[in-house]
């Protein structure tokens, strides 16, 4: 179910936290090879498996399949390698280089499932701004859903995260925003599958404005 964004317009935060994979970057297609890679080397059926791995911790999708004889950590490792070495085809979501540019850089942060180094090899991939303040896998001990990458985020820019926006575009983000207590909106781009969700959906950036006063925070507009 999608929800239109004029929710959000005349809100004010005082931060914004984004996601990365399928929120600021579309990585689908270099993330997919990598692990279907690694699906097939231990026997999973790429069409069960593939739709369960996006938006949370490597180490965390591969520990929930309980493979007998497999080390996490390792097997984690390997896809890193991998991933960092593919970056063919990642590219920005629309709209979303300007989006960034436009907000203060001590207002915002990016809190991804991704370990640090394949985080900032698809930021710069991407084009976008490196970000003052990110929160990858290695900073949380327990990855999305739990809230406490959105804690940490809300943290690092010095703001309560209830007066923070969420940019996300999967369940486990979102239920991880909501537990953190902000707002959540959700990037529709990379969905092939509408998100069932009560939150106001964003199809891209390439429609929105941010104004910004020190007094009134950041504010979403719309793009006249």
């Amino acid at each position: 179910m999608h929800h239109s964004p004029d929710r959000l317009f005349g809100r004010s935060y005082d931060g914004f936290l984004f996601d990365m994979d399928g929120t600021l970057l579309n990585s689908i297609a270099a993330a997919e090879r990598v692990w279907s890679r690694w699906a097939v080397k231990h026997g999973l059926d790429l069409q069960t498996f593939l739709p369960t791995m996006h938006g949370k911790r490597g180490i965390d999708t591969i520990g929930a399949l309980n493979l007998p004889g497999v080390d996490v950590v390792q097997e984690a490792l390997e896809i890193e390698r991998g991933e960092i070495e593919d970056l063919d085809g990642i590219v920005p979501i629309p709209g979303a280089i300007a989006f960034l540019n436009s907000l203060p850089a001590e207002r915002w942060a990016i809190v991804t499932s991704a370990p640090s180094a394949l985080a900032r090899a698809r930021i710069g991939a991407a084009g976008l701004p490196q970000p003052l303040q990110i929160v990858t896998a290695e900073d949380v001990k327990i990855g999305k859903p739990d809230p406490a990458g959105y804690r940490l985020g809300a943290q690092r820019i010095g703001v309560d995260p209830s007066r923070c926006l969420v940019f996300e575009d999967v369940l486990a983000g979102v239920r991880a925003g909501e537990a953190a207590g902000a707002d959540v909106a959700v990037i529709t781009a990379t969905h092939a599958l509408p998100l069932d969700t009560q939150h106001p959906t964003i199809a891209s950036y390439e429609r929105l404005r941010v104004a910004f006063d020190s007094i009134k925070g950041l504010r979403i507009r719309p793009a006249e």
